[in-house]
C-alpha cells in the first residue's frame, strides 16, 4: 500500500508542518495559486489508533489515508490535506508520545484548538478568505466542532462522519472521551450548508446517528444526508468521490 508521503509525492503536493509544539499536525498540499480565494480543507479520520480494543496504537498514522485519497480527488478548487494529531510524527525526536491525543483526547479542546490554529495557518499560506471543511470519520467530528467556532466556513460535509460522539460510544459500549460532542452544536450550524454522506451499510458509524445529528438542527433547509447503497465505512468513497462531490 502507498504511503501517504508517495501519494502526495505523484501528485504534486508538498508536506506542511502546521500547529505549535508540543502538538503539532501535518500536512500536505499543492503549490499556492495566485488568484484563489476559497480552500477546502480535508480532514483525516482517527486512524490507527488503537491496536486492539484495549490495546491503544503506539502510531496513529493510517494504513489506508482516506482522508488523503479523497483529497487528492478534489473534483474542482483549491485543496488541503489536514492529518490528525501524532500522524506521521514518528520518530526519535519527535514530542508527540501521549495516545491520549488519538485515544481519549482525540476530540478535546487541545486538539480542536490546534486544528484551528493549522487552519489559520492554512489559511495564510494559499492566501484565502472562506473555507470547505471535509471531514471523514472522526475527521467529521472535529470539522463540524471546529465549523460551529467560525465564520468564515461556507460549507460542511462529511463522509462517514462520526457525529455523535456519546452516541456513537453508546453503540460500541466503548469508554467515554473527552471534549464536546458535535451534535451538541447542531444548532450553531443551522445556516451553513452540510452535506452528511452515510453508508447504508456502515457498521461502525450507523447510518441513525448521522439522522440524529440532523434533526438537532432547528429546520435544517440547508442540509441534505445523502445515503449512498451498499458503501461501508471505508468502502467505495475514494472510488466514486469526484462523482458524489456536492456541487455547489
Amino acid at each position: 500500500m502507498q504511503t501517504a508521503q508517495s501519494l502526495a509525492h505523484q501528485a504534486g503536493w508538498a508536506r506542511l508542518e502546521l500547529g505549535s509544539a508540543p502538538l503539532q499536525l501535518v500536512g500536505y498540499g499543492p503549490t499556492p495559486v495566485s488568484g484563489t480565494s476559497h480552500l477546502t480543507v480535508y480532514i483525516e479520520g482517527d486512524g490507527f489508533a488503537w491496536r486492539s480494543r484495549a490495546r491503544p496504537s503506539q502510531d496513529p498514522t493510517p494504513i489506508n489515508p482516506i482522508g488523503l485519497k479523497l483529497a487528492l480527488r478534489h473534483p474542482s478548487g483549491a485543496a488541503v490535506y489536514l492529518a490528525r494529531p501524532c500522524m506521521y510524527q514518528r520518530g526519535p525526536t519527535t514530542s508527540c508520545k501521549d495516545p491520549a491525543y488519538w485515544t481519549q483526547k482525540r476530540f478535546s479542546k487541545d486538539v480542536i484548538n490546534v486544528t484551528q490554529q493549522a487552519i489559520e495557518q492554512l489559511k495564510h499560506h494559499y492566501q484565502v478568505d472562506t473555507l470547505s471543511l471535509v471531514g471523514y470519520s472522526g475527521g467529521a467530528a472535529l470539522a463540524t466542532l471546529v465549523a460551529a467556532q467560525r465564520s468564515d466556513v461556507s460549507q460542511l460535509i462529511t463522509v462517514a462522519g462520526n457525529l455523535d460522539t456519546h452516541g456513537w460510544i453508546a453503540h460500541h459500549r466503548l469508554t467515554p472521551i473527552d471534549g464536546p460532542n458535535p451534535i451538541d452544536n447542531a444548532s450553531a450550524l443551522a445556516e451553513l450548508s452540510q452535506w452528511h454522506f452515510v453508508g447504508e451499510k456502515d457498521a461502525i458509524i450507523p447510518p441513525r446517528l448521522t439522522h440524529g445529528f440532523v434533526q438537532a438542527i432547528p429546520q435544517p433547509h440547508q442540509v441534505q444526508i445523502i445515503t449512498v447503497p451498499g458503501f461501508t465505512h471505508h468502502c467505495c468513497w475514494v472510488d466514486h468521490w469526484q462523482a458524489l462531490y456536492p456541487n455547489t
